[in-house]
């Protein structure tokens, strides 16, 4: 547990530290950016052995149809996440929220605790969830004034479904291969 709680703060680190130490960043250059990138997998290295190797320890019980409501928020945070990757212009929500990205995270979190009654899964999806909220809170004071983007054009939305689909069967994929069952049986 240990492990998975130290790669946490240092994933908050990584990602904070250029809104908490703003001159450190800037004077570190481009090397920073290097700096950062190395932290952020250290962090992610140190998370799945940390969650991995963690015992189980039950807190709560959740339902099964739970599993649908996961599955279901799963496909709306990558369609959340993919519609804000299109160059330029956007799909909606990417067009009405100012964080797209970090919302979709919100929502992954969300589901999997939807689904994981167990310690290491709650601090886990628990502390991205508090990260995502945090980032959105502390990039919004930072950089009050937003303009929403351009709305892509509705042929957009073909791509942006293909690609959702395929990213949504390769994670489905990964978490078999990992042995957790997406689905109930």
């Amino acid at each position: 547990m240990i492990l998975l709680i130290l790669g946490i703060v240092l994933w908050f680190g990584a990602h904070l530290f250029k809104r908490i130490a703003p001159e450190q960043r800037a004077a570190m250059g481009n090397a920073g950016r290097g700096a950062v990138a190395a932290a952020l997998a250290v962090s992610l290295v140190l998370i799945v052995l940390g969650y991995r190797w963690a015992p189980f320890i039950n807190v709560w019980y959740p339902p099964e149809f739970m599993w649908h409501i996961n599955n279901l928020l799963m496909v709306l945070a990558v369609l959340t996440f993919a519609t804000s990757e299109l160059r330029g212009a956007k799909l909606w929500p990417a067009t009405r929220i100012r964080h797209p990205q970090l919302t979709s995270v919100k929502i992954w979190a969300i589901a999997h605790l939807l689904v994981n009654g167990d310690l290491a899964s709650v601090i886990l999806f628990g502390s991205m969830l508090a990260w995502a909220v945090v980032e959105v809170i502390v990039i919004n004071r930072a950089e009050p004034n937003w303009t929403p983007p351009a709305v892509a054009p509705g042929r957009k939305w073909i791509s942006v479904i293909a690609i959702s689909a395929v990213v949504f069967a390769v994670v489905t994929g990964i978490h078999i291969f990992l042995g957790v069952r997406p689905f109930p049986t």
